[in-house]
């Protein structure tokens, strides 16, 4: 018995098992009229999936649903291939990338695209945690393959199938060039492995978003017939209490930061002067800054990467700094960072300044930021000459820094 796939034609979940037979070698039918919403509501269905999920993997030893199981099992079919690697690591590390495209990838796509397709309810708050955990799950992604060109070794994986799958979904319906821009090596990898004969047989061309879809609006519900309700006996008149037709929203809570005192200092006018200025830049933007400064209001914060001696390759280092940055976005109304990646020769150090609303890092920075934790942190005191000289000098670029030439140098602002 050949093995059969029930599942409809376009379907990213049957594609894992499809690509993965054309590696193998093994024959895999895909069911010829599959009907989602009839197919998979039949008794004979039922018995092999009772979700009712696709797809579905009919074997001659029974029916296996769930489309990983289903990929592993075609994987498995034939065991001269090196869908799995070669080794035990690599066996544990194909392993590894599966679920984190599942977990990490698949899901917060899902979170994203299906309430727009008006397939979940839409709560931009969920749409905002799912864009987010996508972000970091993409940034942790790009940092591997920026010195990688397949997820494990040097071929296609099993796990470089599931995530090609995983990944094509969202660059078909929802991430637009706008967004994976930021995403240099997973655009690289994911044009590269869509390009792979065995992977274009099944999928075809792919034709990236355009745009984001927008949220689907529901239908209003038909007005019901009025009843005509016999007249009852007239009894005294009660008060009435009518109920809003809809509740009112809530006013989404305020950030601590916005409940401080007022301060002197405007941060956007900083921010300005710091980008319009393009000469005599220390005389006019350092000078201006602490004319500007309200050690009141805000604080300054030096960081220090705690695994220098991890930083060997220059572009994997700035990857570092720019995967942080972009998690800093959520802090971009109260805070200014200079990010400094320094010396000639690896390891490179990173090194930053930052300026933060209120005398502490904010807590909900700290949360939901998880490179902080990846950094010391320490106060600047203002009252010492030379921490303070060294503040100038990040705000400046000034090189050579403490001795060593600057690799580079980003601004958050």
């Amino acid at each position: 018995m050949a093995l059969v796939l029930h599942s409809g034609s376009g379907n990213k979940n049957a594609y894992k098992a499809l690509i993965a037979a054309e590696y193998c070698g093994v024959k895999v039918e895909l069911t010829k009229n599959f009907e989602m919403g009839v197919s998979n509501k039949t008794p004979e269905f039922i018995k092999m999936n009772p979700l009712g999920k696709v797809p579905v993997l009919e074997t001659p030893d029974g029916a296996v649903f769930e489309s990983n199981a289903i990929a592993r099992y075609v994987a498995r079919s034939k065991g001269d291939n090196l869908l799995y690697g070669s080794s035990l690591i690599e066996y544990a590390r194909v392993e590894q990338w599966m679920d984190f495209a599942a977990t990490e990838v698949d899901t917060n796509l899902a979170r994203w695209l299906y309430p727009r397709l008006g397939y979940w309810p839409y709560i931009p708050a969920s749409e905002e945690a799912g864009i987010a955990g996508l972000k970091r799950a993409l940034d942790a992604l790009n940092t591997h393959l920026a010195s990688n060109t397949f997820l494990v070794g040097h071929s296609v994986t099993l796990a470089d199938i599931v995530m090609t799958c995983n990944l094509y979904h969202g660059f078909a319906r929802i991430l637009t060039k706008a967004f994976t821009s930021e995403f240099p090596h997973v655009e690289r990898y994911f044009w590269t492995m869509v390009n792979q004969p065995n992977v274009k047989k099944v999928i075809g061309e792919v034709k990236q978003a355009e745009a984001v879809p927008a949220v689907q609006k529901k239908a209003a519900a038909p007005a019901k017939p009025k009843e005509v309700k016999k007249e009852a006996p007239k009894e005294a008149p009660k008060a009435v209490v009518e109920a809003p037709e809809e509740e009112a929203p809530k006013p989404k809570p305020k950030n601590p930061l916005d409940l401080l005192p007022p301060s002197k200092m405007v941060l956007d006018d900083w921010k300005r002067l710091y980008s319009n200025t393009k000469s005599n830049f220390h005389e006019v933007a350092v000078k201006g800054f602490w004319n500007m400064y309200d050690p009141e209001g805000y604080s300054l914060w030096f960081c220090e990467y705690k695994y220098q001696e991890e930083n060997t390759v220059s572009y994997v280092t700035m990857n570092k700094v720019g995967g942080f940055l972009q998690r800093m976005d959520l802090c971009r109304k109260y805070a200014f960072g200079k990010m400094l990646v320094i010396g000639s020769e690896p390891p490179f150090k990173l090194k930053g300044l930052w300026l933060f609303r209120g005398q502490e890092i904010p807590k909900f920075v700290m949360e939901e930021v998880y490179d902080m934790e990846l950094y010391e942190w320490t106060k600047v005191d203002i009252s010492d000459e030379a921490q303070k000289e060294r503040v100038n000098a990040m705000i400046e670029d000034l090189e050579p820094f403490e001795g060593e030439a600057l690799l580079d140098a980003k601004c958050f602002k």
